[in-house]
C-alpha cells in the first residue's frame, strides 16, 4: 500500500481504463450529494480521505492494441493501469472536473479566449484537460488521448467521450442505464456549480477546483497478481455501492474464461469467449436502460432468465445467484475435472505380400478417457448467449407499444398484460419469444389465455400473488427446451380457472362479493377495487373499436393529480343537492351507500376533474360547465369518452340507471373474459343492489 495521494498526483504519468469485467457508472443522486457536499464543506486547508484505489498495470501485449494511448506510453513514459475498485469515485472525479472547465469557459468574460488564456486561479483550462482529462498527439492533433477512460467495447466508452467530455463528432450513441447515469452525474454538476458561482463567484469555483484536486486524498494500491483481480473485484465493490447480481455475474463469467487448461480452451478461443460475456452484457445494459424514463431492473431480468434457463426451486429471493455463483459458475467447477469419453480413430492396416497391389486399409473406432472442467467453455457461450436473445424481447414485454419487431396483436395483448399487471408471467411470455417453433399466432394466443387467467384468478376470485407461480415457471423452462407446446400451456390456464367456475363457465363470485364487502367497510365499494381501471378502460376501448375515435389514454388515466379525479362517482358519496335528494330520498343509508359504491354508479373520464365538482347535478354533468373558483371548464359527459356519451344518454340518473349500467357492464364481463353468472339475481347481488326490483 502506498502513502495517501490526491487526484494531482494520481493523475501524474498515468492512463486509467475501466477493464471489461467492470460495471458502468452506477452512482445515483444520493452519492453524488455526498460528494458534492464533502467537496463543498472541506475547509481549504484540510486533508479528507476519500478512500482506497486498486489498480492492476496492463501488460504490454494488452497497451499494445491501444492506437490512442500508445505515444503516450511510449515516448512520454506513461504507465497504464487498469482499475479495479475506486472508478465510481474516480468517474466523478472525472465528470466534475470537465464540469468545472465547461463552467470556467461559458461565463461571458471568457467567450472569445482561447482555453490556454483562460484561467481557473493559478491553471489554464489547456492544463486543466491535459492534466485530467485529455492531451491531443502533436503535431497533427488528431488523435485525442484521454487520461481516463472504458475499454473502447463497452457501450460508455463513446458516451464519455462525445456527451460528457465535448468530443464532437460522435453521430449516434448507445446508451444505457449507466449511460444514464453518467448523464445525470454531468447535469448535478452542471446546476450546482452555477448555483454555486451565482451565490458565491468565480474564486469559490477556485477553491472547489484545488480542493478536489489536491486535498481529497486516496490510498493507492497495486495488484500485481492476476489471479486476484477479479477475487478482488468482487470484494472491494461490495464495500461500496454494492454490486448487482448481473454485474457479478458478468465479472465471474469473465474470470472463468481465464481459468481453463490451454489443452481445453485455446487461446483465441479464450478471447471469443471473452468478447461473447461482454457482448451478451452490452446488449443486456443497453436494452435494460433503453427506456431512460423507466430503466428495467437487471437484477428482475436475471431472476427471470434463471427460471427461463435452469430448474426453478421456491426457496428464498436470493437462491437464483446464490445457484449462479455458488453451484453453477464457480472456480471450483473448472478447476475439478469430470472423465469424458471421447471418440478416437484408428487405422488399422492389413498386411499382405510385397506382390499383392491390393493392399488395403480399415479403420475402428477406439474410446478413450480424457478429463474436462465440470463447466465446458460450450456450456458458458450457451448461456449468454440465451441472456443475449432474451434481453431484447424482456425489454418489448415492458415496452411494447412501438415495439417495431411485433406484430400488432402481439403489442395489443402485451399492452393489456402490462395494464392489468402482469403478475409472475413476464418470463413465460419473454420466452415464449425465443422458443423453437413457436409463432406470432401462437403468442397472440397464450397471451389472451393469460391476460383471461389474470382478470378471473386474480382480479376477480382474489387469489393469493403467488397462486400456480411454481407450476407456470415449470412451464417456462419445459417451452425454451421443447417440451411443452403453446397448446398445453393455453388449456393448463384454463384448468387451472376451474375453481372460480362452475360447472363449466358460472362464475362462482362469493370470495369476490366478500372482498368488495370489506371495501365497503372501508368507504370505497368497488371504487377501491383494484380491477376497476382495468375493466373500464378494456369496456371504454370496446366501444373505441365499434365507433372509433380514441379519447382516453392508460397512461393519462393512472396518473394522480392531486384534489383531481379520473373515475366519477356519478351519484356522490356525499351528496349535497336538491337533484340528488330528490333522486334517492326513497332509499336508506345503507342503501344509498350501496347505490354510490356500485359498479354502475363509476365512470370513466376523459379528463380529470377536481374533486369539487362531483357533487353537481346529473344535468349539470352532461354539459361542459365554468368553475368560477377556479377558472376552468369541467368537460360534460356529452362530449366526453364513448363510455361518457352513453352516461349522458340517461335522462335521470337514479338506482334504476345505476342497475341498469351496472348490467350492461357485466354484460360486457361475460363477452370479454368468457364466463357467465347463474341469472340477474346472481348480478344484482354481485353489484351490492339486490334491494331493486
Amino acid at each position: 500500500m502506498k502513502a495517501l495521494e490526491s487526484l494531482k498526483g494520481i493523475f501524474k504519468d498515468r492512463i486509467f481504463k475501466i477493464p471489461d469485467y467492470q460495471r458502468g457508472y452506477a452512482w445515483t443522486t444520493r452519492q453524488l450529494k455526498d460528494f458534492w457536499e464533502d467537496i463543498v464543506n472541506l475547509p481549504s486547508d484540510r486533508f479528507h480521505y476519500t478512500g482506497l484505489l486498486s489498480l492492476k498495470e496492463v501488460d504490454k501485449a494488452d497497451w499494445r492494441a491501444w492506437n490512442e494511448e500508445r505515444w503516450m506510453i511510449e515516448d512520454r513514459g506513461f504507465k497504464p493501469f487498469y482499475i479495479v475498485d475506486g472508478q465510481q469515485r474516480l468517474t466523478t472525479f472525472v465528470v466534475f472536473i470537465q464540469e468545472i472547465v465547461n463552467a470556467i469557459r461559458g461565463l461571458p468574460e471568457n467567450k472569445d479566449k482561447k482555453n490556454e488564456d483562460t484561467y481557473i486561479g493559478t491553471f489554464n483550462l489547456k492544463q486543466i484537460k491535459e492534466d485530467y482529462l485529455v492531451v491531443q498527439k502533436p503535431p497533427q492533433f488528431i488523435i485525442n488521448t484521454y487520461k481516463f477512460g472504458y475499454e473502447t467495447d463497452n457501450p460508455s466508452f463513446r458516451y464519455l467521450r462525445h456527451r460528457i467530455l465535448g468530443e464532437p463528432g460522435g453521430g449516434s450513441i448507445q446508451e444505457t442505464f449507466y449511460t444514464l447515469n453518467l448523464e445525470n452525474a454531468k447535469c448535478f454538476f452542471e446546476e450546482n456549480l452555477a448555483n454555486h458561482y451565482q451565490k458565491y463567484g468565480g474564486s469559490e469555483i477556485e477553491a472547489l477546483f484545488k480542493k478536489a484536486t489536491q486535498n481529497l486524498m486516496f490510498n493507492l494500491h497495486e495488484i500485481q497478481d492476476d489471479f486476484d483481480v477479479f477475487v478482488a473485484f468482487e470484494t472491494m465493490n461490495n464495500r461500496g455501492k454494492k454490486l448487482s447480481s448481473l454485474e457479478l455475474l458478468k465479472n465471474r463469467l469473465i474470470y472463468l474464461t481465464t481459468l481453463y487448461d490451454k489443452d481445453e480452451l485455446k487461446s483465441d478461443e479464450r478471447a471469443v469467449l471473452r468478447g461473447k460475456v461482454n457482448d451478451a452484457w452490452k446488449e443486456a445494459y443497453y436494452q435494460l436502460g433503453r427506456n431512460k424514463q423507466k430503466p428495467l431492473s437487471d437484477d428482475d431480468f436475471l431472476v427471470a432468465h434463471w427460471i427461463m434457463y435452469f430448474q426453478y426451486t421456491r426457496q428464498k429471493g436470493d437462491d437464483y445467484i446464490r445457484f449462479l455463483l455458488d453451484e453453477k459458475f464457480t472456480p471450483q467447477n473448472i478447476f475439478s475435472k469430470t472423465e469424458v469419453k471421447v471418440a478416437s480413430v484408428v487405422e488399422v492396416m492389413e498386411m499382405r505380400d510385397d506382390n499383392d497391389e491390393d493392399d488395403t486399409s480399415d479403420v475402428e473406432i477406439e474410446e478413450k478417457v480424457i478429463r474436462r472442467a465440470k463447466v465446458s467453455p460450450k456450456e458458458i457461450e450457451d448461456y449468454v448467449g440465451s441472456l443475449k436473445s432474451a434481453v431484447v424481447h424482456w425489454y418489448n414485454t415492458f415496452n411494447p407499444v412501438n415495439a417495431a419487431d411485433l406484430m400488432a396483436d402481439e403489442r395489443m395483448w402485451l399492452d393489456r398484460l402490462n395494464r392489468i399487471g402482469i403478475a409472475y408471467f413476464r418470463p413465460l411470455v419473454t420466452v415464449s419469444f425465443i422458443s423453437p417453433g413457436v409463432t406470432a399466432a401462437d403468442r397472440v394466443r397464450l397471451f389472451k389465455e393469460i391476460e383471461r387467467f389474470i382478470f378471473i384468478t386474480f382480479r376477480l376470485g382474489r387469489a393469493l400473488s403467488l397462486y400456480r407461480n411454481n407450476e407456470f415457471y415449470r412451464t417456462t423452462r419445459q417451452l425454451r427446451g421443447g417440451e411443452i407446446t403453446i397448446d398445453e400451456i393455453c388449456q393448463l390456464l384454463k384448468d387451472r380457472i376451474e375453481g372460480w367456475l362452475k360447472p363449466e363457465t358460472d362464475f362462482e363470485y362469493l370470495p369476490f362479493k366478500s372482498y368488495i364487502q370489506r371495501l365497503y367497510k372501508n368507504g370505497g365499494g368497488f371504487y377501491d377495487w383494484n380491477g376497476l381501471r382495468y375493466l373500464l378502460y378494456e369496456y371504454e376501448t370496446e366501444k373505441v373499436h365499434q365507433f372509433g375515435n380514441q379519447k382516453i389514454d392508460w397512461s393519462y388515466f393512472v396518473k394522480s393529480e392531486k384534489d383531481r379525479v379520473s373515475i366519477e362517482h356519478i351519484y356522490p358519496q356525499a351528496p349535497n343537492n336538491a337533484y340528488w335528494d330528490a333522486a334517492f330520498k326513497n332509499y336508506s343509508k345503507e342503501e344509498k351507500k350501496a347505490l354510490a359504491g356500485s359498479l354502475g354508479n363509476l365512470l370513466l373520464l376523459s379528463s380529470s376533474i377536481n374533486s369539487s365538482l362531483q357533487n353537481d347535478s346529473f344535468p349539470e354533468k352532461k354539459i361542459a360547465k365554468l368553475n368560477v373558483q377556479s377558472e376552468k371548464v369541467r368537460r360534460g359527459y356529452s362530449d366526453g369518452s364513448h363510455s361518457e356519451i352513453e352516461v349522458a344518454g340517461y335522462n335521470d340518473w337514479n338506482a334504476d340507471a345505476i342497475l341498469d349500467r351496472g348490467l350492461k357492464l357485466l354484460a360486457f364481463m361475460e363477452r370479454r373474459w368468457n364466463i357467465k353468472f347463474a341469472d340477474e339475481d346472481s348480478k344484482k347481488d354481485f353489484l351490492f343492489l339486490p334491494f331493486l326490483s
